[in-house]
C-alpha cells in the first residue's frame, strides 16, 4: 500500500466515522401532494426503505460511472455498464411507486455512501479491486438484505410487491460481483 492509498483511506475512515451519527438522523421529506400526508399514509419502515433504496441505486450507478472511466478490465467495465442500466431502471420505477404514496425520494447517495464514492474515485492502481469489492459485492449485500428485510415486513402491500419482485436481480448481481472478485481479487 503506498503513502498515498493509506492516507485516502484513512480519511475516507474518518469520514465515514464522523458521518456515522448523521445516518442516524430521520432524513427530511418534501411535503406529500395537497390533501396526503406522507407520514400518514407510509409506516416509517417503508419510508425508510424508499429512502435508503434510492440512495443505493444512486451509489451503485455513480460507483459504476466511475468504473466506466477508471476500470482497466473489460470484466469490470462490462459489469460496471449492466449495473447502471439495470439500477437506472429500477429507480425510475422506484421513484414513481414513491412518488404514488406520496413521498419524495432522495437525489443522491447518503453522506457516507458520497464519501466512500469519493475514496473510490481517488484510487487508481487499485480501482478494480476497489469498485468490485465496495460497489459490487458489498453494496449488493446491503441491498439484498435492505430488499429482503421489506419484501417480508413492509406494511404497504406496493412497496411488499416491489421489494420482492426486485429482489431476485439483486441476488443475481451479488452473485456476478462474487464471480468477478473471483477474478480481479483472487487473495479474498
Amino acid at each position: 500500500m503506498n503513502l498515498r492509498t493509506a492516507v485516502i483511506s484513512t480519511f475516507a475512515y474518518g469520514s465515514m466515522t464522523l458521518c456515522g451519527a448523521l445516518m442516524a438522523q430521520a432524513a427530511p421529506t418534501t411535503p406529500a401532494p395537497a390533501g396526503q400526508s406522507a407520514a400518514a399514509q407510509l409506516d416509517d419502515n417503508d419510508e425508510d426503505f424508499l429512502e435508503s433504496a434510492a440512495q443505493s441505486g444512486f451509489t451503485e450507478i455513480q460507483g459504476s460511472k466511475l468504473a466506466q472511466d477508471k476500470a482497466t478490465d473489460a470484466d469490470v467495465k462490462a459489469f460496471a455498464e449492466k449495473m447502471i442500466a439495470d439500477h437506472t431502471k429500477v429507480g425510475k420505477e422506484l421513484e414513481t411507486l414513491a412518488r404514488s404514496k406520496g413521498y419524495t425520494l432522495p437525489t443522491e447517495p447518503s453522506l457516507v455512501q458520497r464519501t466512500k464514492l469519493k475514496a473510490l474515485s481517488a484510487m487508481d492502481d487499485s480501482f478494480d479491486k476497489r469498485y468490485v469489492n465496495q460497489i459490487g459485492v458489498a453494496a449488493h449485500e446491503d441491498a439484498v438484505e435492505l430488499f429482503q428485510e421489506a419484501s417480508a415486513e413492509a406494511k404497504d402491500p406496493e412497496i411488499k410487491a416491489f421489494a420482492a419482485e426486485k429482489l431476485p436481480a439483486l441476488q443475481e448481481h451479488l452473485e456476478m460481483a462474487r464471480t468477478l472478485k473471483q477474478k480481479v481479487d483472487p487473495a479474498k
